[in-house]
């Protein structure tokens, strides 16, 4: 008689594996955080522009994930969650804060480091006028931009994520992108 096949948790989708993680499976637990702490650093990264306190709150988000996935209704919907709780834990943290993101952190956005050295300089200090303009948009400018423009997440999926209308969205994202143009003017 044959014996089924395991199959590779790796190969599994996000709905299966929050069940199982949910029957306590810890590594279909830990194939959803392999999967998706990535994405969630990076928008964290962005926001605040830390790199340490955006660890910090990536951690943050899937402890409260390992313990929260009985409240998680819909498995389907985890990345969805993950990017609700990454965003707003970054949005607690800069309103806690009392300030917006401090304007020194180098490493937010990447740049290339080969090449001719006249573009590479220039490249470099392209993204750091970027990074600047970004870090001057309020923190739900900057987070409705960033779900939008780098992770591209549909306008009902943010306005989910952020507990808002998308009307409220759109208009979000269009004072970003105008002030970000404004800005980012002398580039063109």
């Amino acid at each position: 008689m044959r014996q089924p096949r395991a199959v590779r948790v790796d190969a599994l989708d996000d709905a299966t594996l929050v069940a199982r993680a949910r029957e306590g499976d810890v590594a279909a637990f830990e194939q959803l955080v392999l999967r998706h702490q990535h994405t969630m650093y990076a928008l964290a990264v962005r926001m605040l522009a830390d790199r340490g306190k955006a660890e910090d709150a990536v951690q943050d988000v899937f402890l409260a994930a390992w313990r929260r996935l009985p409240e998680i209704r819909i498995d389907a919907a985890f990345a969805t969650w993950l990017y609700r709780s990454t965003t707003n834990r970054c949005l607690n943290l800069l309103r806690r804060s009392g300030s917006t993101v401090p304007l020194t952190d180098p490493d937010t956005c990447a740049a290339p480091t080969t090449g001719q050295p006249e573009r590479v300089a220039e490249t470099h200090a392209e993204l750091a006028q970027l990074g600047q303009a970004l870090r001057r948009l309020t923190s739900e400018q900057r987070a409705c931009w960033l779900l939008r423009e780098v992770h591209g997440l549909p306008y009902a999926e943010i306005a989910g994520i952020l507990h808002t209308t998308t009307t409220a969205v759109r208009g979000r994202i269009a004072r970003a992108r105008a002030q970000l143009a404004e800005e980012m003017q002398p580039w063109r």
